[in-house]
């Protein structure tokens, strides 16, 4: 098979994969192509293609690619090692290099923490040992533009510096250093970012989480590299079994959504969950999707499903310069695009299933009532501090301009349609003052000057001291997940700053003070200040549940990594310093970032796939949730991808959940007249019980940690587990003699009480399935217990079984995934609604055949296996 690999030329990013491939020993083809900075059209570099289809653009998927190629066992310990190169060590060197940081971003300190770690990794002369491998070259090839180009930074760590001496004369290094020659310092990061812009050089998430992948590694290297074996069921586990089988059969608990208006019960935890508040300048894409409201939707469902008394709400937020600019691209006034993008949020998230007990948003006078007021209360308070700071200002609008609406030469690669933010042709972070030529967005003109303009700042250091700040944090985080821990410790480690509170903007909530009555407020203060506003809008009596030191309310607040400084400490800041008992948060529920196929999903641009476009594809929301949810970025960036997306609907939908759920229903109408049967289960069915419930209490643990993503997993393992169930009992062959009946009812009856057990575990995760199971059961009500129990008694009368998933074919997957490679204003729908029309008639191929039933008794689905 021919191996080649193209780069530019000098690209560092290309060593650790020329070096992987000398290690295996396997012949690669290199081919350097010249790209030039100018261009608009830049590949995607490195590439590894493999034969003519396989495409690898992750680098350390391709050092993955070498090591099974040469049959090298990829440790679990190897894995976190290249997830704290990918989402540490290498973003910080990238902006370390390319100076993207500055002095309130702390990048020498985490690149010298990090580098400490490295340090005492060492025990022998190699990383792993007395001999080169795989591991030394994906770090060396990271720390290579650094090490080479005689940075400072380095100086500090001699047994690195002794261990690159010792792996740059390794041969397969030498050679691969030949053949590249690759750049080191500065112009390294220019040629990584040259074609590879979606590089992580954003660190905010990204430095905050070696810690714990550090801990990780340092597990993995005490441990071993033995995986966790799964325990036996034990004879009291059988037991227990038995005892829960024969017990009082559980009513449940559930607690219907939005009876009346929710309010906090005395005597009683109360749940009250928030999502973060998605903005109005475009539809909601994946990504925003999982890392919000879609996350916060499922914990939402498995608290009422729990009968617990729990509050969720939502809205858009719909002030600041994205929504200025916003009305600007498309012609109308900033309040006509909030009402268009408002109501289509509002669209998508009902669509997708979202059980928001209520959706508002933030243009309201309840928002500029209460914003205003926790302001006023700060400024009394001395929490505010009003200083100078330079921005730009056209003279023919006359007025000050956001990063937003100015245009510029970049400073560094000359490029002369820099955002004054950063530039997209070199990726560089820049300040808009910083930019050449200035030129305002508004009116194209060049008449822009610096000017000072006084702002109110949030004074955080002295509410970090008056206010124990950090004793607060100790004390709380410890319900957060840890990349939420991370970056906020991060924050606090590098010293709290001043924040600016207010901008020279028309649309936003109004300055309450007069001099500074043209002025509004900045959207991260104002912002989730919509928690409260939306509350208030949603109930009068809203103080109950945000002014009520009295009630236990456990806050739980959603959102994705990028979004925890301002809810882990400018809010809560914001909200201690008016000395009012505010209800604060308690957990922080954090995700990594979903990436879309081989880039970024963006929601300015316009790429990846967005609500509407999901909508459109005639796939089912609840194949989406699953989805979402299967691959939910935990702990790690994940990416959605459309073959990955088909891949898991035909198999863990349709051939694992689907087919089960499908034919035991079918078995109970075929064999007992859709009868539940008699059940006399025998040790072997109770070991099957038992295994059910360890996945049963795994999955609430999972839940209760917002672990989503290892929560659905139990819910496919128990459906595999009754699969195989039947495998091994064949109901289907003792439905013929007297003699075997009995047996036979009873493998059928308990495959019953399971299809009840899955649609009550999928009712957070897929909501419209579960219903459809139960309707399909003839029950109305999910009942979660601890334990599997014959909750559908004897004698029930089910309904009418069919199948609930459809195969998704490859000529639908191809004509999405071209479909939606460019971004949204290039889209024509002609040929994804004729591909869901058939999807809407059954189709499971492209050849345009409908779903059958197998005629054997065994198979209820299209190609479904035994």
């Amino acid at each position: 098979m021919t191996l080649r690999l193209t780069t530019n030329e000098k690209n560092t990013s290309a060593l650790k994969i020329l070096i992987a491939a000398n290690l295996a020993n396997s012949k690669l083809n290199l081919e350097i192509v010249e790209i030039a900075p100018e261009s608009r059209n830049r590949p995607r570099l490195p590439l590894l293609l493999v034969g003519k289809d396989l495409r690898i653009f992750s680098t350390n998927a391709a050092v993955t690619y070498f090591m099974e190629l040469s049959k090298v066992k990829i440790s679990s310990g190897f894995e976190n090692l290249l997830h704290f190169e990918s989402q540490n060590l290498a973003p910080l060197i990238l902006c370390y290099l390319g100076e993207k940081g500055d002095s309130d971003l702390g990048i020498t300190q985490d690149i010298q923490s990090n580098l400490e770690f490295i340090e005492k990794a060492f025990t022998q002369k190699f990383l792993t040992g007395g001999c080169v491998s795989y591991a030394d070259a994906v770090i060396w090839s990271t720390l290579y533009p650094l090490i080479y180009s005689n940075d400072p930074v380095i100086s500090k760590f001699p047994k690195i510096l002794q261990w690159a001496k010792d792996v740059e004369v390794e041969p397969e290094f030498v050679k691969a250093v030949g053949d590249l020659k690759p750049a080191v310092g500065r112009e390294a990061c220019k040629l990584i970012l040259l074609c590879n812009s979606t590089a992580p050089l954003s660190t905010y998430g990204e430095r905050g989480t070696f810690p714990s992948t550090i801990s990780l590694i340092e597990q993995q290297l005490a441990a071993g590299d033995e995986e966790p074996q799964s325990e036996e069921i034990k004879q009291e586990d059988i037991a227990t079994a038995m005892l829960g089988w024969s017990g009082p059969v559980s009513k449940g608990s559930l607690r219907p959504k939005g009876i009346g208006r929710i309010l906090p019960v005395p005597d009683e935890k109360n749940y009250f969950i928030t999502s973060a508040l998605p903005y109005v300048n475009n539809v909601p894409h994946l990504g925003n999707i999982i890392g919000c409201v879609l996350s916060a939707d499922v914990f939402a469902r498995y608290c009422r499903l729990k009968g617990r008394n729990t509050l969720y709400i939502c809205g858009t937020d719909e002030y600041g310069t994205a929504t200025e600019t916003k009305a600007m691209e498309e012609n109308l006034t900033p309040q006509e695009i909030c009402d268009k993008y408002h109501r289509l949020h509002d669209e998508i998230y009902k669509w997708f299933d979202i059980s928001f007990d209520y959706f508002g948003r933030t243009t309201t006078k309840e928002q500029t009532d209460i914003g205003q007021a926790i302001f006023l209360k700060l400024h009394a308070n001395n929490y505010l501090k009003a200083m100078a700071v330079q921005q730009l200002f056209c003279t023919p609008c006359k007025r000050f301009l956001s990063d937003r609406f100015v245009e510029g030469t970049c400073p560094a690669c000359k490029y002369e349609d820099a955002r004054g933010d950063q530039c997209d042709n070199c990726g560089r972070l820049t300040n808009s003052t910083e930019l050449i030529k200035p030129r305002c967005k508004i009116c194209s003109s060049e008449d822009v000057i610096v000017k000072e303009s006084d702002q109110f700042f949030l004074d955080l250091p002295k509410l970090e001291e008056e206010q124990c700040l950090p004793e607060w944090l100790d004390k709380t985080s410890n319900g957060w997940t840890s990349n939420a821990r991370n970056i906020t410790q991060s924050w606090m480690k590098e010293g709290l700053k001043e924040r600016c509170i207010t901008r020279d903007l028309k649309w936003g909530t109004p300055v309450p003070i007069e001099e500074y009555k043209d002025k509004v407020f900045y959207v991260w203060f104002d912002a989730p200040i919509g928690y409260i506003s939306i509350t208030a809008c949603y109930s009068s009596q809203w103080e109950q549940w945000w002014l009520n030191p009295e009630s236990d309310i456990e806050y739980f607040q959603f959102m994705a990594k990028d979004n925890v400084p301002f809810h882990a400490i400018l809010f809560p800041a914001s909200l201690k310093g008016t000395g009012q008992p505010w209800t604060l948060v308690r957990h922080i529920i954090a995700t990594e970032y979903l990436n879309y196929e081989d880039g970024k999903f963006s929601k300015s641009r316009g790429v990846g796939v967005f609500g509407n476009d999901a909508i459109e594809t005639g796939i089912p929301a609840d194949i989406w949730r699953f989805y979402l949810l299967f691959i939910r970025p935990e702990s790690q960036d994940s990416a959605f991808s459309w073959d990955d997306f088909m891949t898991k609907n035909n198999s863990e939908l349709l051939n694992n959940l689907g087919n089960f759920v499908n034919r035991s229903l079918t078995f109970i109408e075929n064999f007992f007249d859709s009868h539940v049967p008699k059940m006399i289960l025998n040790e072997d069915d109770y070991r099957v019980v038992a295994e059910i419930n360890r996945e049963i209490n795994e999955y609430v643990k999972f839940l209760e940690l917002c672990k989503f993503r290892d929560g659905l997993r139990q819910i496919l393992a128990i459906s595999k587990i009754a699969n195989q169930y039947f495998q091994a009992n064949k109901p289907w062959t003792l439905n013929k003699e007297p003699s075997d009946l009995p047996r036979c009812s009873t493998i059928c009856g308990l495959g019953v009480q399971i299809v009840f057990l899955l649609s009550t575990l999928l009712e957070p995760f897929m909501p419209s399935v579960g219903r459809t199971i139960r309707q399909q059961l003839n029950v109305e009500t999910p009942i979660l217990t601890l334990t599997l129990q014959p909750l559908v008694p004897e004698g029930h009368t089910i309904g009418k079984p069919s199948p609930l998933f459809t195969k998704l074919s490859q000529e639908l997957i191809n004509t999405l995934k071209v479909k939606y490679s460019g971004v949204q204003s290039s889209r024509s729908g002609a040929e994804v609604n004729q591909e869901a029309s058939k999807l809407k008639a059954g189709t499971v191929s492209g050849k345009g055949k409908k779903s059958k039933s197998n005629s054997s008794p065994n198979s209820a689905t299209s190609k479904s296996k035994k």
